[in-house]
């Protein structure tokens, strides 16, 4: 018998009295940065007990924070993982310009530019469902307004992040491991850009800013999750679609930016999360996982969390077979085994066969059983919780047989 170790991808359903207190919060002058008072963070210092203490009743053995310090302002707000870090940089400032809003840019051979978020070749192929206020994809009140990179970017979040640390450290106690997430600098580096010469040096220096960040985690003795879904969904935010060595270039940078960010962090605390992008849409424009991963795997963390339960990516399993001799003798693989995308849930026979999918591949001692994305505002808080007492049960079956 073996133990199979579990965790999430990070947001978890937020309380009512925690969404409400979050909603009811103010802007400080810059716009963009949300106050806050002892009052709200013992509420969160609350909720992250709570929801730490849920997880562990649930069978998940690696709790997060449920992304709770990260600001939102109501129940299905997906922009916290991002906008988070808004508020923790210095040199941002609101110009009315948007990822979302910007007019779309058009790439050419060898010099690939993101175009705006609204003009994702999925959305064009789609672009009826994508309008239909039945079946479109939910867009988010964002929290933090999007800003404008105005000026040298500096880490200014040391309270924020002690607190991220000191709640999750308090809840789980001396003995227990849990991880914090926090933005990638690729992703992070995805809002605009007026002041930095090139988009490469835009993109080392929120290396740079984002490296205190990564390291508060590390030095508390807890994984440090970075999310970076600009490393799979850029390519269907690349119009038009470009050549795939040409995409594996451009990730290739972010790739880049990533090692030196975590330059001297303990590689077993290191966790990188990839995502096609966690909206509800028909992702046919997703990049297959064949043309990247060799790439991904250059990234020097110690776990790698990736979708391995939706539809679109679920059968990619096989790549981390075939490509089994690529994989680094010491990284984790951290496979989604339930998703976010869909209100059924899983039952726990089928996630005991998609963990040991992997635990065939590398063993089950380097598997951690988790979900495909964050469950926070994409299922019901009633589904979310379901899903994770499925996938403790299912860790349990699949470790009693492999």
């Amino acid at each position: 018998m073996a133990h199979i170790e579990t965790t999430t991808a990070g947001s978890l359903p937020r309380t009512d009295a925690l969404i409400a207190a979050n909603a009811a919060r103010a802007f400080e002058e810059d716009g963009f940065t949300l106050k806050t008072s002892a009052e709200h963070e013992a509420l969160v210092a609350e909720a992250v007990r709570d929801v730490v203490e849920r997880q562990q009743r649930a069978g998940i053995t690696q709790p997060g924070d449920g992304e709770f310090g990260k600001a939102m302002s109501n129940a299905v707000d997906y922009g916290a993982w991002w906008g988070y870090s808004f508020q923790r940089v210095a040199g941002l400032a609101l110009t009315g310009r948007s990822a979302f809003t910007d007019a779309p840019k058009r790439s050419t051979p060898g010099h690939l530019e993101l175009t705006s978020f609204a003009d994702r070749r999925d959305r064009a192929r789609f672009a009826d469902m994508y309008a239909d206020p039945e079946w479109g994809m939910h867009q988010s009140k964002w929290a933090s307004r999007m800003p404008t990179t105005v000026d040298t970017l500096t880490y200014r979040g040391q309270q924020a992040v002690t607190a991220d640390v000191t709640n999750l450290r308090a809840s789980l106690g001396d003995s227990a491991t849990g991880f914090l997430t926090a933005i990638a600098p690729g992703s992070a580096a995805r809002v605009p850009n007026e002041f930095y010469q090139s988009d490469e040096d835009h993109l080392f220096a929120w290396s740079g800013a984002l490296a205190e960040e990564y390291r508060a985690i590390t030095d508390a003795g807890l994984v440090l999750q970075m999310d970076d879904p600009s490393l799979c969904e850029s390519w269907d935010q690349i119009n038009p679609e470009p050549a795939v060595s040409d995409y594996v270039d451009f990730i290739q940078l972010r790739i880049d930016a990533i090692n030196r960010a975590v330059e001297g962090l303990p590689r077993e605390q290191v966790r990188l999360h990839l995502c096609w992008g966690s909206w509800h849409g028909p992702h046919t424009t997703d990049i297959e996982l064949k043309h990247i991963l060799k790439t991904v795997l250059g990234a020097n963390v110690g776990q790698i969390s990736f979708e391995a339960a939706n539809a679109r990516h679920e059968h990619e399993w096989t790549v981390w077979q075939e490509n089994a001799h690529l994989i680094p003798d010491d990284l984790v693989l951290v496979p989604g085994v339930v998703g976010h995308s869909t209100n059924l849930v899983e039952h726990p026979e089928l996630v005991a066969q998609r963990i040991e999918r992997f635990a065939k591949i590398v063993g089950p001692e380097r598997v951690i059983a988790s979900t495909d994305c964050g469950l926070g505002g994409r299922v019901h808080p009633d589904i979310a919780w379901a899903k994770l007492d499925s996938l403790g049960e299912g860790a349990r079956l699949a470790g009693a047989r492999v």
